[in-house]
């Protein structure tokens, strides 16, 4: 189902759509989620997502990737191309992975692994709220995504603590590489959780990353700041939207956002976007105007984008683009603590749209969605 509301001559419009990956019932690909795009140079979409017999928890799930050489009309079968691995002495699963593309056909990717030594463990712990080890790999294809090399751990000292990603890799205009995670806490430990949004820089081409900023942290510890999603605008800037939570309320309050003017070491106040839901990250159109797909789930779930002309700051929902409605239900519940809010995101069947800004304007969007929580497919669109 979609709907597209005119504003002025300039309306969204979804100018294509399918199915990138179909979870099929009854397989262990049945759930399909968290995918990430990637545009290379020369035109060639790429997607990278984790598929799974069950959405929750850890067990059989896979980072798997294909690519589109004609615009979305077809896709390659999908290859696993990070090979769980193993981490002081733990045995590992790749749980998602994030893709930037370089220059000619030199991809790089982002992979999250996570420890599998208990397979029966759930990824979050409600007693402590701490995470099951959670850790980056870097690794490369000189040929557009169809060959990688071996995956290297990522060294992310000083940050010792579960650091899953939270999207690709940047290139920012100075040529450094910013990668981008969050903090959670050991699985046993007990001591309060310190949410934190952090952007790792580095210099050499990815080989060492001594530098970072830390992008969002409550002093208060109350609003966490989840699901960072940053773009490098076309003037330097980078904006960040975030999934923003209260703690002590048990509510979602509007997405958030910043920006920093000097390549990601200092931040601006955050502000209020006015607009309820789970962000992607923003784009640019081709008139120089900004978009922002997000989830709404103030009702049945819905994939939906708004446009901002003055920056970032006001996203007015006259000529809002749903993209995808699930029709149906709400999937929110009313909650009383953190353990409510995983419970609740382990349920979710539609959710992350992800962008890659296509060449011409407009982005490349992928999603996962489907009939119930474990049966789901990654869809994709293009948003002019």
């Amino acid at each position: 189902m979609r709907h597209s509301a005119r504003s002025e001559s300039r309306a969204l419009s979804i100018a294509d759509e399918g199915i990138v990956f179909a979870g099929t019932r009854g397989t262990a690909t049945q759930s399909c989620a968290f995918a990430q795009p990637c545009v290379t140079p020369k035109g060639r979409w790429l997607c990278v997502f984790r598929a799974a017999p069950t959405k929750a928890g850890t067990k059989g799930q896979r980072t798997l990737l294909t690519w589109s050489d004609d615009q979305g009309r077809s896709w390659h079968a999908p290859i696993e191309p990070f090979k769980p691995a193993t981490v002081d002495g733990k045995p590992g699963l790749m749980r998602g992975a994030g893709l930037t593309a370089l220059n000619g056909n030199r991809v790089l990717a982002v992979v999250c692994w996570v420890d599998h030594s208990d397979p029966e463990a759930p990824f979050f712990n409600e007693t402590t709220e701490g995470l099951l080890d959670t850790r980056l790999f870097l690794s490369t294809s000189e040929d557009a995504g169809e060959t990688w090399s071996t995956p290297r751990l990522m060294d992310t000292s000083p940050f010792t603590m579960p650091t899953p990603f939270t999207g690709p890799i940047l290139k920012l205009p100075n040529g450094a590489l910013a990668c981008q995670f969050e903090l959670n806490k050991h699985y046993e430990d007990r001591e309060p959780w310190r949410h934190a949004s952090v952007l790792m820089f580095s210099t050499d081409g990815g080989l060492t990353w001594p530098r970072y900023s830390v992008v969002t942290q409550d002093p208060a510890n109350r609003i966490f700041y989840w699901d960072q999603r940053p773009l490098v605008l076309e003037d330097g800037r980078i904006l960040s939207v975030f999934w923003t939570f209260d703690r002590e309320r048990s509510v979602y309050l509007n997405i958030h956002a910043r920006e920093s003017v000097d390549a990601g070491s200092t931040w601006s106040e955050l502000w209020d976007t006015g607009v309820a839901g789970q962000p992607g990250a923003v784009f640019p159109l081709a008139d120089g105007t900004l978009a922002m797909p997000f989830v709404d789930r103030t009702g049945a779930p819905a994939i939906k984008v708004r446009r901002s002309t003055d920056g970032a700051r006001s996203w007015p929902q006259d000529g809002e683009l749903v993209v995808y409605s699930a029709g149906g239900s709400s999937q929110s519940e009313a909650k009383s603590s953190m353990q409510d809010a995983w419970s609740e995101m382990e349920k979710f069947s539609v959710g992350l749209p992800n962008t890659a800004p296509l060449a011409d304007g407009g982005a490349l969007l992928v999603y996962y969605a489907g009939p119930e929580t474990d049966v789901t497919a990654i869809h994709w669109a293009v948003i002019r």
